[in-house]
């Protein structure tokens, strides 16, 4: 009985406490709508940024709400379809941060993918490189990348880089910077694309793993990012010749598979040639190189998976929820349709169901579908997904066999099913938007020949002046003490070397 009275008193006194607080708030709400209404007329900023119109006032308050309503009929006429959306604005602002932070989380999950799938004498340098990718990657994109990313001259095809100023000065928080359809500020616009570039070099990290010295690749990575990347982007994103392509409808990637994936695929095929397989992977007595967690490796798809949302949700370059709610949808059932093509696929062909392959069928599918996410259907990405998961095991099963090793699996994944991707444009497109096979492979070739001719160039050039691989005996030792003198285990490796 106590207890029940006792209840009963705490429940009165919080009704008590939300009317305190309500009642005030809800006369503040009153007063303010005719002061936000002289406000809105009176803002130096309404031709840029107009407010919305509030909730009508009271009944007795009429004639200021017709006044009010007046000024914003007015304010309407004037500016159009930009009147009425700041709300908007900034919500896609806030969203395209929150992308920006799943597209950081990426990193981590390239870092858990990397180590888990590598040997644990290694660990430390895989997570080292991760570490300073994106480091270098938002530095060098916001030195020189950033404004390399929009070409003016030489035809659409090249633009010089130079550090960034004040990217609120053409508009601010305002649609001056890109309008509706890029519904953010300038800072918005330069970190979401910032994360991407980074993203590319991160590609290359993993196929090079075990045997590549750190600085050579560190340089390598940092003028990929910094010179390269951005001009292979500025050819689409950036307006460049790319937009001409399949009689002037354009080259379609939405997010990506190409510019991005593609881009760090090929440029990973380009170092891993030049540097060679890991020592006792193929030739007599040679076996698999397991990885040493596959768990670390598990952790980090779904790291990756979910950063994807980002990747793609972002890229929608709004709050639109239109295409935002199908890019989601399309986004999470091509990620489960490679999980399951890759892991179907090895479960046939080898009659045990391989972890490492539904793993990275998960990241074909997410490729695949990144693309033309916004353009597909939800079967449309079940389907390019699958393909993309079946795709991965036969490319990487392929790729061992022409004794090209790739520890993680990159190329196959970002490079092979980017071009997949590409061409799934064409066969998926829901819109009528006209892209062609021609017009996308015309696409996938030039950026995939770029990247590749670029790493070939730069990184051979390091292979002849200061050499790219460790000697046989760090390799052997293990690049985290040959490379920074400590280990990722310190007790279960000395335990085990013992």
């Amino acid at each position: 009985m106590g207890t029940s009275r006792t209840i009963w008193t705490i429940r009165s006194l919080l009704v008590v406490a939300a009317l305190l607080f309500a009642l005030p708030g809800a006369a503040a709400a009153q007063e303010a709508a005719p002061a936000e209404a002289a406000a809105v007329e009176a803002a130096p900023q309404v031709e840029a940024a107009p407010m919305p119109a509030p909730a009508p006032a009271a009944a007795e308050d009429a004639a200021a709400d017709d006044e009010y309503r007046e000024a914003y009929e007015a304010m309407l006429a004037e500016q159009g379809p930009y009147a009425y959306a700041f709300d908007f604005f900034a919500l896609s602002m806030v969203w395209t941060v929150i992308a920006t932070t799943f597209v950081f989380i990426m990193h981590l999950g390239f870092a858990m993918v990397e180590s888990g799938l590598t040997q644990s004498k290694n660990t430390v340098n895989i997570l080292f490189k991760n570490t300073l990718i994106p480091c270098i990657g938002l530095l060098t994109y916001a030195i020189w990348g950033f404004n390399a990313h929009y070409p003016g001259e030489f035809n659409g095809f090249f633009a010089f880089g130079s550090p960034i100023g004040d990217l609120n000065a053409d508009g601010g928080a305002t649609f001056g910077y890109g309008g509706l359809d890029l519904a953010m500020t300038g800072y918005g616009d330069f970190i979401f694309q910032a994360m991407f570039a980074a993203t590319a070099a991160t590609i290359v990290s993993g196929a090079v793993a075990e045997r590549v010295k750190l600085l050579p690749f560190m340089v390598f990575a940092t003028l990929l990012v910094m010179f390269a990347y951005p001009w292979v982007g500025s050819w689409h994103w950036g307006g460049g010749w790319l937009t001409g392509l399949n009689d002037g409808n354009g080259f379609k990637d939405f997010a990506g598979s190409a510019v991005v994936h593609g881009f760090g695929g090929f440029a990973a095929l380009a170092c891993v040639l030049l540097l060679g397989p890991r020592k006792g992977k193929y030739g007599p007595g040679g076996q698999p190189i397991q990885g040493h967690s596959m768990p670390l490796a598990t952790i980090g798809v779904f790291l990756l998976w979910f950063g994807w949302f980002g990747f793609n949700g972002g890229s929608v370059l709004s709050a639109n929820p239109g295409p935002l709610g199908l890019v989601i949808v399309t986004t999470a059932l091509g990620a489960a349709a490679g999980g399951l093509g890759a892991a179907l696929t090895s479960w046939t062909v080898v009659k045990k169901p391989d972890l490492s392959m539904a793993l990275n069928g998960i990241l074909g599918g997410l490729v695949g579908v990144t693309s033309c996410a916004d353009i597909i259907s939800p079967y449309g990405a079940i389907i390019i997904g699958f393909i993309a998961g079946i795709i991965v095991y036969f490319s990487v099963v392929g790729l061992d066999a022409l004794k090209i090793d790739d520890p993680v699996g990159a190329i196959s994944v970002h490079g092979v099913c980017g071009v997949w991707g590409i061409l799934a444009v064409a066969l998926f497109d829901t819109t009528g938007g006209g892209y062609t096979i021609i017009g996308q492979l015309t696409g996938v070739v030039a950026v995939g020949v770029t990247a590749f001719l670029f790493s070939l160039i730069v990184f051979g050039l390091l292979k002849f002046t200061v050499g790219v691989r460790v000697s046989e005996q760090e390799e052997a030792e293990g690049l985290d003490a040959g490379e920074h003198g400590m280990m990722a285990y310190p007790h279960f490796q000395s335990v085990r070397e013992a």
